[in-house]
């Protein structure tokens, strides 16, 4: 009987974590700009958010932040702040506020939204002169977690 309620109990787990998935973009709960749960429902991994920050046809967040930390990266930025100690300056739902979508945080803010799909203006479908009909998000829930992750790594 033991065993057959427990059994029970591990396949619910199994099957609510299976169903849960990721948040959605327009699911996505802000407070003040910072997103307090996970978006993918997983922690993130550093050294791949590490590689999205300077990845071109990724993150790309190298092209607009500095970082000694990241010194063999090439063409650092210089448009937002340096990302040197942000893990110390910022809590991890503020990061993962500001990656998804940093104009909940910050409204004149010119850094993209990475976990956005609606709600722009004029969006174009791949220079063919038609209007969009699907907005994929720059980033993933995943990687948005391992973004943060990294960030969280760049303490003073």
């Amino acid at each position: 009987m033991k065993q057959t309620v427990l059994g029970l109990v591990i396949s619910a787990v199994i099957a609510g974590t299976a169903i849960a998935g990721p948040v959605s973009p327009q699911s996505v709960v802000y407070a003040d700009g910072a997103v307090a749960a996970s978006l993918s429902g997983a922690t993130g991994d550093p050294s791949s958010g590490r590689e999205i920050i300077i990845t071109k046809g990724q993150g790309n967040c190298i092209a607009c932040h500095a970082s000694e930390a990241l010194a063999d990266a090439a063409w650092h930025g210089e448009v937002g702040p340096v990302l040197d100690g942000v893990g110390d300056r910022w809590s991890e739902a503020e990061l993962r506020g500001i990656i998804a979508n940093a104009k909940m945080m910050f409204e004149g803010t010119v850094m993209p939204s990475f976990y956005k799909t609606d709600g722009f203006i004029r969006p174009g479908d791949g220079y063919t002169g038609e209007p969009a009909t699907q907005i994929d998000p720059i980033l993933s829930a995943q990687q948005i977690e391992d973004v943060v992750a990294y960030l969280m790594t760049l303490k003073e």
